[in-house]
């Protein structure tokens, strides 16, 4: 099952809003027939990834093996037919899966259909390792959102940066991970001061992989059509309370500042199928979203600067999961 649980990392990011699967066909345990995990969004699942992998002089195998997934099969048609027929189909034995899925009409209704069709069913095995592959999924079906991380760093003395001041806290292998987690996340976002202070890029350009969906709240078009966040490397929506037409890859979406703003763009965002956000400032727009809640995970570099004056950081109200030494930053991980 920890094999299961690495193949399915290794569809990050490119399967979402669909969840990350790994799975593995066993002869009498210590022989591996196949493996295979979700690799693109619409495609094969890692079920049939797995089957497809045995070569044609095991196939007689097939029936007499293990078949080891890190989360229920599917039983519904979808852009692919149902995993609980293919196991049917190849008489495959046994299934042991770490989690079950929360997909309405997979939920209640895989485990039934593979035991009617005489297939032993085990479930729960490494539930809560494997449960991380699930986190922002399953965030996304019960909430209609994306999984949200709020990411900032902040000065030994706690402050976040200065007013009207480009500052530059965290060291250049925080950096370069900060570019590893955009390229696994569908959308980053920030507020006008941010673009207008610091001309962000927001884009994957230390870490290959593919560039996020970049939000700018700027409800009077106060940035430049010169700032970084509007060339090519990546789409752009800017959210304004003016009209304006769509230029290239960017798109301006009339929107309303009132109470429920945030609520609005994040329901559009899950309408695109966008699984995951990563609010990266400022200090406003963070605290905007803690206070009204909608978060999920937070990563904090706590840096060896000190700035003595400045914008407080924002205040993560739980205590941190744990801290990771980043060179000379600590990360600090906080859930909701």
């Amino acid at each position: 099952m920890r094999r299961c649980i690495d193949l399915g990392w290794m569809g990050k990011p490119n399967v979402a809003p669909n969840p990350m699967v790994g799975a593995l066909l066993v002869y009498k345990q210590n022989n591996i027939l196949g493996q295979g995990y979700h690799k693109i969004y619409g495609s094969a699942h890692a079920e049939v990834m797995a089957v497809d992998s045995v070569l044609p002089a095991q196939r007689h195998l097939i029936s007499k093996s293990l078949l080891y997934i890190t989360l229920a099969p599917c039983c519904i048609y979808g852009n692919t037919p149902p995993c609980t027929s293919l196991i049917a189909k190849n008489k495959i034995p046994q299934v042991i899966f770490a989690c079950q899925d929360t997909t309405p009409g997979v939920e209640d209704e895989s485990v039934p259909i593979l035991k009617k069709a005489g297939v032993n069913v085990m479930h729960g095995i490494k539930k809560e390792e494997a449960f991380k592959l699930f986190q922002q999924r399953n965030c996304f079906l019960k909430n209609k959102r994306p999984y949200i991380i709020i990411k900032f760093a902040q000065s030994k003395d706690n402050f976040i940066g200065q007013a009207g001041k480009s500052v530059w806290l965290s060291n250049p292998v925080s950096k370069m991970l900060v570019h590893k987690w955009r390229s696994e996340t569908g959308a980053i976002i920030v507020g006008k001061n941010t673009a207008l202070t610091d001309n962000p890029r927001l884009n994957t350009r230390l870490y290959p992989g593919k560039s996020p969906l970049r939000i700018v709240m700027d409800r009077n078009l106060e940035i430049a059509s010169s700032a970084h966040i509007f060339d090519s490397s990546a789409p752009t929506w800017v959210i304004t309370e003016k009209k304006k037409s769509d230029y290239k890859n960017i798109k301006y979406i009339q929107h309303d500042f009132g109470a429920e703003s945030l609520e609005t763009i994040l329901s559009r965002l899950h309408e695109a199928k966008i699984s995951a956000l990563i609010v990266e400032g400022g200090a406003k727009l963070i605290n905007s979203f803690i206070e009204k809640n909608l978060w999920d995970e937070a990563r904090v570099f706590h840096c060896d600067k000190t700035l003595t004056t400045g914008i407080p950081a924002p205040v993560i109200p739980v205590t941190p999961s744990r801290t990771i030494k980043v060179a000379n930053d600590d990360l600090k991980i906080y859930y909701r």
